[in-house]
């Protein structure tokens, strides 16, 4: 059956400009604050009650089930639709928290309570990231995604940054509970202004991914998951683009987060020195965020996609040979900028040439490649720096993340890519 596109549901005005583009943002950009003053508030929590080995195991917990259920989130995003996956999961995490939070007040509970909040939060984010991630092409015209991909971008590095110290300032005032209910808060704004939020054309997608008798809706999960793992698979674009992702995120996760603490400890820099790497790269990111948003296209993105993510791992390397600080933070930033432009080209490109049908289940695919190989990217470079030191593990890693770039490079469909007008 015919299936609609992209550009077919989609009204063309500029995504800066599309009060409902702007209302999913601000939605989005409340719910990362809040989802970063929610873990600091859990583990400061978690700490109370047991120490470090605590938080440990309830970190752990937030994290685990969330990276394991991330695929079977995206088969439930193109079942039910991303808007309703994503108001119903951010009413889940309002209410649990919130319920966190009145619990800690009004009583002393164990552990348990913490264990339980981190468990369902976890399970939840699992819905809600391959969901949060499909919305963008369904919202804006397929030429207005990196754009909104550079927002959205921004709204992360805002949410981020802002997160952590208004829950610092909440269990300074009030504890946890004061922290949990802050979250919650935030939780709610983003479940009332996404409530706000319509997808222009939400019948012909809907008519678009409809199955045939015996089709998609008594389809079994495991059915659908693997039809979007294949789907992927007969993509070039698709297939090679999230392979490099993996490989980006395998080889630049580790020295990009832990590595600066471990890097500006073993020059001398200090704790302050740590501090400026963190912030030239946050710094970087955010300007590449900036340059797409204001641009809106890059012509060539497929060229520009390999260059920058050989020039970020040429980068990593140089950071990890450096041992002039101020030099570092210089190359910090670089990489950050690099590494944010191509986060969000990858994202456009994959979602531009995905049909609506899809765009959760390979939605999930990404947000594993992003947030689910972190627990194997981190421990992996803390025992090669501890093997090799510092300089020689950064090497290793800028060697793992150019094969990322090596996959676009040897790819003719990546080289000529482009994104839409």
């Amino acid at each position: 059956m015919r299936r609609a596109t992209a550009a077919s549901v989609v009204a063309g005005s500029p995504a800066h400009r599309d009060r409902n583009v702007l209302r999913w943002l601000v939605a989005y950009t409340a719910s990362v604050v809040g989802d970063s003053g929610f873990f600091l508030a859990l583990g400061w929590a978690a700490n109370q009650h047991g120490g470090p080995a605590r938080v440990g195991l309830v970190m752990a917990i937030a994290a685990i089930p969330r990276a394991v259920l991330m695929l079977g989130g995206g088969v439930v995003a193109d079942l039910f639709g991303p808007r309703r996956v994503v108001i119903g999961s951010d009413a889940v995490r309002c209410l649990v928290v919130l319920a966190a939070a009145a619990a800690l007040a009004l009583s002393s509970p164990g552990l348990w309570l913490l264990i339980a909040v981190a468990l369902v939060f976890s399970v939840v984010d699992a819905l809600f990231m391959p969901a949060v991630g499909a919305l963008p092409p369904l919202l804006a015209a397929p030429g207005e995604l990196v754009r909104v991909q550079g927002m959205r971008a921004l709204s992360v590095r805002l949410g981020q940054t802002a997160g952590p110290p208004l829950a610092g300032v909440a269990l300074a005032l009030g504890g946890p509970a004061a922290a949990f209910t802050v979250a919650g808060g935030l939780f709610a704004l983003s479940l009332v202004l996404l409530l706000a939020v319509r997808i222009p054309g939400a019948g012909s997608i809907a008519a678009a991914t409809e199955a045939p008798a015996g089709g998609r809706g008594r389809a079994a999960a495991w059915r659908e998951l693997t039809d979007g793992l294949r789907y992927i698979r007969r993509r070039p674009l698709i297939r090679r683009l999230v392979l490099a992702s993996a490989l980006i995120e395998l080889g630049a996760g580790g020295p990009l987060n832990v590595g600066m603490v471990v890097l500006a400890d073993a020059r001398g820099w200090g704790a302050s020195g740590a501090g400026w790497l963190a912030g030239a790269f946050s710094v970087g990111a955010g300007a590449s965020a900036l340059l797409l948003t204001v641009t809106g296209r890059l012509p060539r993105a497929g060229a520009v996609l390999i260059t920058a993510l050989a020039a970020g791992s040429a980068g990593l390397a140089g950071l990890g040979a450096t041992t002039v600080l101020p030099i570092a933070v210089a190359v910090a930033a670089c990489a950050g900028l690099l590494f944010g432009l191509n986060g969000s080209l990858s994202y456009a490109l994959v979602q531009t040439a995905t049909e609506p049908a899809y765009q959760g289940r390979v939605a999930s695919v990404l947000s594993l490649t992003a947030f689910g190989l972190g627990p194997i990217a981190f421990p992996l470079f803390g025992a090669t720096v501890a093997a090799t030191g510092p300089g020689p593990a950064y090497t290793i890693f800028a060697g793992i993340s150019a094969l990322g770039a090596a996959v676009g490079l040897t790819s003719p469909t990546i080289r000529r890519a482009e994104l839409p007008r």
